[in-house]
């Protein structure tokens, strides 16, 4: 187990947090702020405990150069907001330099400032000095609460971490619980949905859960790569060629292993990548050779829904379908639905999973939705995270 800020004291000390703040912005706006709302426990605790909370955060790819449609400052617009105190914010297109180590040295206990883009350096993304020592230069303490970069050595994520004491916040705390707890302590029967466009994405976090689930279930994109390897013509639906001997290899591992592997029986098929184009249902082993799949059909939603109802423990990462469109977004849905009916504790890894339970108005009914899209499945692939790793144990 990894140290929060429960564990230290930080009453009128320099706290530097690394957050994740890369939200979409249009015109100026932020039009998510899921992202800002998801660190303000660790926040609001740091204030109460009369820290001087200092918060870092990359948004985009600036490509270590000062871009303006990339600066932090309606961030720190939207913190003030949230927070009810000003946050200020240090506006430099170097991140750090002698006026921002003057506003940090002046900060008092509960204040909050913000940083420019950590990005705007090009020192961040390869983990290199002096960018490193000079953010550890403005804090006491480093608490890393961005498990959305967790994955990345980067100097704000990692580097830090040799110059500082440092600790957890509450938003990676809750993630490595989740996820942790799911894949090592699993409630049974315990399932594994997996989904998206390419097999290779996925077959290392397949490897990883085989041993560690009852049944896995297939949809999405990938299904067809999968429904190729076992000889059925798939017409004109996404194939990921280069991974069919894996997809075989996975079925054979999933067997030996006694895991019960579930694909799709029937698909919603399509002569175009279109919302408009008209739909036909066709069992798995009778797709035309001129349409393509794009969600799972009917009989399949039955067959899997049927199944979830039994699960105690399910984590879902990937789409059943091409769910962006409303015309191929039921075989999606059903399982988002499926999923807050049931009892299950329900571990949704990031990414579209978490995007189509959001456009479903389903995301309240979920145990946790992972805020990391690439680090949620390092994790589920065993992988360990930098960002973690770099943390001190209890």
């Amino acid at each position: 187990m990894k140290k929060t800020v429960r564990d230290i004291d930080v009453s009128g000390k320099k706290v530097l947090v690394r957050c994740d703040f890369n939200v979409p912005m249009q015109d100026g706006k932020i039009t998510d702020d899921r992202r800002i709302t998801a660190a303000l426990p660790t926040i609001e605790y740091l204030i109460e405990q009369n820290a001087k909370v200092i918060l870092m955060s990359h948004m985009g790819r600036p490509k270590g150069e000062p871009k303006p449609e990339f600066s932090l400052q309606p961030v720190a617009d939207r913190l003030s907001e949230l927070l009810k105190q000003d946050v200020v914010f240090a506006k430099s297109p170097v991140v750090v330099d002698d006026s921002v180590k003057a506003a940090a040295e002046a900060l008092a206990p509960g204040q909050v400032m913000l940083l420019e883009n950590v990005r705007y350096r090009a020192e961040e993304t390869k983990n290199q000095e002096p960018f490193t020592g000079q953010l550890a230069s403005l804090g006491d303490v480093f608490v890393n609460d961005a498990f959305g970069t967790a994955h990345r050595a980067h100097c704000s994520t990692a580097g830090i971490a040799s110059y500082l004491p440092s600790v957890s916040g509450f938003l990676i705390e809750k993630e490595v619980k989740f996820l942790g707890d799911a894949l090592e302590d699993p409630a049974r029967p315990f399932i594994a949905i997996m989904g998206g466009a390419k097999v290779g994405d996925k077959i290392p976090v397949m490897e990883n859960i085989i041993g560690k689930v009852d049944a896995l279930m297939i949809g999405g994109g990938m299904s067809y790569t999968f429904f190729k390897a076992m000889g059925f013509e798939i017409g004109t639906s996404i194939l990921d060629e280069e991974s069919l001997d894996m997809a075989r290899d996975i079925m054979k591992k999933a067997e030996d292993a006694g895991v019960e592997f579930l694909l799709p029986v029937d698909t919603v098929c399509a002569k175009e990548f279109n919302n408009d184009s008209p739909q036909i249902v066709c069992d798995r082993d009778k797709i035309p050779a001129d349409i393509m799949g794009m969600d799972i059909g009917p009989k399949t939603v039955e067959l899997y829904t049927k199944k979830l109802a039994e699960a105690k423990t399910i984590v879902w990462n990937g789409p059943a379908g091409v769910f962006e469109m409303p015309n191929f977004a039921a075989g999606t849905k059903a399982i988002a639905q499926a999923l807050a009916d049931g009892d299950a504790v329900t571990v949704i890894g990031g990414g579209d999973s978490a995007a189509a339970v959001e456009q479903f108005g389903l995301a309240d009914k979920m145990t946790h939705i992972s805020t990391g899209g690439g680090a949620s499945l390092e994790f589920l692939e065993g992988k360990e995270l930098p960002g973690i790793a770099c943390l001190e144990d209890k």
